[in-house]
């Protein structure tokens, strides 16, 4: 029993010889001649897959506390980039001096496996050799530090600013005093060191199999944060060039280049016959390509207001989002984006209506231009929508600008646009081959026609879903313009008036054509009474022209009281003479309050030739019979009412004619003190208060549409006379069915309720349990 002992101890210390990586040590003197004679013992005993399994715990457990350990200790925390890259080439040098010193324990394990019968798998793979780089791959990563990145990052960034840096060289000469590569003076430059180092360092980690392992998220890191810096050098600020076409060829020649040399220890092209590593750097290429199209969408997107404002100029820039858009999933994050700043930016009162409108037309075109679909437009512009549907000014705002003379009008040049594509282009047939389908997030209560076929005047029309109340405010503001210009164009506003009618309809302007005739025929009428001898006497004293209105055809007016002086009336009285006389079964009825007057006032030395509305030219001739008036005599003479009176009689104070004595007791300034104001006397002449040049003498929109909603009243009456109570729904109902030919009767749900609210706070209607009687008289 003891020899045999012995024997087994003989055997195992050659075992041990052969093998010695069961006492933890590398190093064999064992020869092969040597080895073949152990491997017969080996087999002999039948102890092939014990052995070889021990060798296996012991090549595990020298890894896990020698290589490794001693790996890892070179992965240090520091700031220097050289230090790093220094430490990092240094760790996988050592690394794969270790690995290598495994080579002829491999290669006899190897052989020692060929003869086991168990065909186990060597930590998952069928090769030794491979399980053995498989072993250290994750012996490694078992260990792997919290900081591991930091100097692998230091590696990479200094070899990339090196290889970026001898490009740029290459595209043109670099005249400055150090290097940009590794930041040494042109003397000192180490490039060449790096980049050797760089090759040989890629090369045994591609050897170990260890470099997208160990690296590769690093190094994925790294190439995004350098894309990204790229991306917002060349780009911030910019946007009247495409950026696509560079940013691909930066991508392909500088980064993708530079992986390739990674990859391939060096070469610029991968190995033909490697398939492995193709498919690794056209999967990293593909990767970084998807990167590049995110970040530079991202950018776009972050500057995508001003961007819009700047459109058309920024148009390659919306070409570019157009493209990126098709190719990442960024979509709802645009639309999210852009309604966020149309909200912080526009939609407050800080911002004028005009304003506004010439930001909205803009997301429209550009929003146009980046998606013919329409969806991401009616998905951002909804809160626009909403708050232009809620001020007061938008209407007349867009009609002004529709009417805008020169360039520089968005609007105005839309509306002679759609005149022209009228003439110049029929209506053209869909082609059925081109359809598309509309995207799976568009509203589907509106069709891609209706998306595609609304132009900028229609979609905002569309604000409100009326033409009518679009039509009405241009009456008013045409009515406006002719009543307060003194020299009207009326070739300019026939020209925009024709344009209006391409665009909303002949019958729906036909009440402007008849005011801008009612202009023309006063001119003709004013020169035949002008030449009427019993008018010509009244005519000398001071001459008139009258504005005859077809009060049927013209916008209400506001209801002012003025009580003229006796020789004004008078003058009016006897033109109404003469008109009847011409006109032979006509009147005028006059507007008092309405017009302009141009007066000369004498004062001291002062001679003032001044333009002022019928109300101060009245006020001011009161003062030439009587020098002092109180407020209520005023008010009495004038029937106007008080505080008008104490808010207009300021313009007189502004130019130092008349002075307030006393509380509401007013003086006619003599002539040494007249004119004595504030206001040079070159612009006395060109004074015209702020109030009468600002103030619109057509009744507002608000107060147009009660008296059109009046119309109603008399159906309203009927009913509930008839049907005793009636719930809100059913009287809009039966006004849609009843009264759908009386004007103005595009009576929405809100605008009935509100009207009958009206009524039932004027105790003419009582509301009760949601149903409306008629009050008892």
């Amino acid at each position: 029993m003891s020899q045999k002992s012995d024997e087994l101890k003989i055997y195992w210390n050659k075992i041990i010889y052969a093998f010695p990586i069961l006492n933890d040590n590398l190093s064999s003197e064992c020869t092969d001649t040597e080895y073949e004679e152990i491997a017969h013992i080996i087999t002999g005993l039948s102890i092939q897959v014990k052995i070889r399994d021990l060798i296996l715990v012991h090549i595990e457990k020298y890894l896990r506390h020698n290589v490794a350990p001693s790996f890892w200790s070179k992965f240090t925390k520091i700031e220097e980039e050289i230090k790093g890259f220094q430490l990092f080439k240094s760790a996988v040098n050592d690394l794969y001096e270790s690995v290598n010193s495994f080579s002829i324990l491999l290669r006899r394990l190897t052989l020692l496996n060929n003869t086991c019968c168990d065909n186990r798998p060597i930590f998952g793979e069928r090769d030794v050799i491979q399980g053995f780089k498989q072993l250290v791959r994750a012996t490694l990563l078992s260990q792997l530090p919290v900081t591991f990145h930091v100097i692998i990052n230091h590696f990479y960034k200094l070899s990339f600013n090196v290889f970026d840096n001898m490009k740029a060289y290459e595209d043109s000469f670099m005249d400055e005093d150090a290097c940009s590569g590794c930041w040494n003076e042109y003397s000192e430059c180490n490039c060449a060191y790096i980049v050797k180092v760089f090759y040989d360092t890629n090369r045994k980690l591609v050897e170990l199999q260890l470099l997208e392992r160990l690296a590769g998220q690093v190094l994925t890191n790294f190439i995004q944060q350098r894309i990204e810096a790229h991306i917002h050098k060349l780009c911030t600020g910019t946007f009247d060039l495409s950026y696509i076409a560079l940013l691909e060829k930066w991508l392909d020649v500088t980064v993708m280049t530079w992986l390739t040399r990674i990859y391939c220890a060096g070469s610029s092209e991968p190995p033909p016959d490697d398939e492995n590593v193709q498919n690794a750097i056209a999967k990293f290429k593909q990767k970084l390509r998807y990167y590049l199209y995110h970040s530079y969408t991202k950018l776009r997107i972050d500057q995508l207001f001003i961007i819009i404002i700047e459109y058309p100029d920024s148009r390659p820039a919306i070409s570019d989002i157009k493209v990126c858009l098709n190719k990442t999933d960024l979509q709802k994050s645009l639309c999210k984006n852009l309604q966020n700043a149309l909200e912080t930016r526009l939609l407050h009162p800080g911002v004028n209506t005009p304003d506004i409108l010439t930001a909205y037309i803009s997301t429209i075109r550009a929003l146009r231009h980046l998606d013919p679909s329409g969806v991401i437009l009616e998905t951002v512009t909804k809160p626009v929508r909403s708050y232009l549907r809620n001020r007061e000014d938008t209407v007349r705002s867009v009609v002004s600008s529709l009417t805008e003379e020169g360039t520089g009008s968005e609007l105005a040049e839309e509306l002679a646009k759609f005149a022209a594509d009228n003439d110049e282009e029929g209506e053209k047939e869909e082609a059925w081959d081109e359809w598309m389908p509309d995207p799976v997030d568009a509203d589907p209560r509106n069709t891609a026609s209706d998306r595609k076929g609304s132009d900028i005047i229609s979609m905002l029309v569309n604000i409100y879903g009326s033409k009518e109340l679009f039509v009405n405010e241009y009456r008013t503001l045409l009515a406006d313009r002719l009543l307060a210009q003194g020299v009207i164009n009326t070739d300019k506003e026939i020209r925009y008036l024709e344009l209006l009618k391409l665009r909303f309809g002949e019958s729906q302007l036909h009440f402007c054509e008849v005011m801008l005739k009612d202009i023309s025929d006063s001119k003709r009428i004013n020169a035949l009474i002008s030449q009427d001898k019993n008018f010509e006497e009244m005519n000398n004293k001071f001459a008139s022209n009258a504005m005859i209105l077809s009060a049927q055809f013209w916008p209400p007016f506001k209801d002012e009281s003025l009580e003229l002086p006796d020789e004004i009336k008078e003058h009016l009285a006897d033109y109404t003479k003469a008109y009847e006389t011409l006109k032979g079964n006509r009147t005028l009825s006059w507007k008092p309050h309405l017009g302009n007057v141009n007066i000369e006032i004498e004062i001291g030395q002062k001679k003032l030739d001044l333009t002022v509305s019928p109300f101060n030219a009245t006020l001011i001739m009161h003062f030439q019979t009587k020098p002092e008036w109180s407020l209520d005599e005023l008010h009495e003479m004038m029937k106007v009412p008080v505080n008008v009176l104490r808010r207009k009689i300021t313009y007189w104070q502004s130019l130092g004619l008349i002075s307030e004595k006393s509380s509401d007791y007013y003086v006619l300034v003599d002539g040494s003190e007249a004119c004595k104001s504030n206001v040079p006397s070159n612009q006395v002449q060109e004074m015209i208060c702020e109030d009468e040049e600002a103030e619109s003498v057509m009744a507002s929109a608000h107060d147009q549409r009660e008296g059109e909603l009046q119309v109603f009243w008399s159906y309203i009456v009927g009913m509930l006379t008839n049907l005793d109570s009636l719930p809100l729904e059913r009287i809009h109902q039966m006004l849609k069915m009843f009264a759908s030919q009386a004007p103005g009767t595009e009576c929405s749900l809100n605008e009935l309720r509100q009207f009958l609210d009206t009524k039932v706070r004027t105790h003419q209607l009582f509301l009760q349990g949601g149903m409306y009687k008629l009050a008892k008289s």
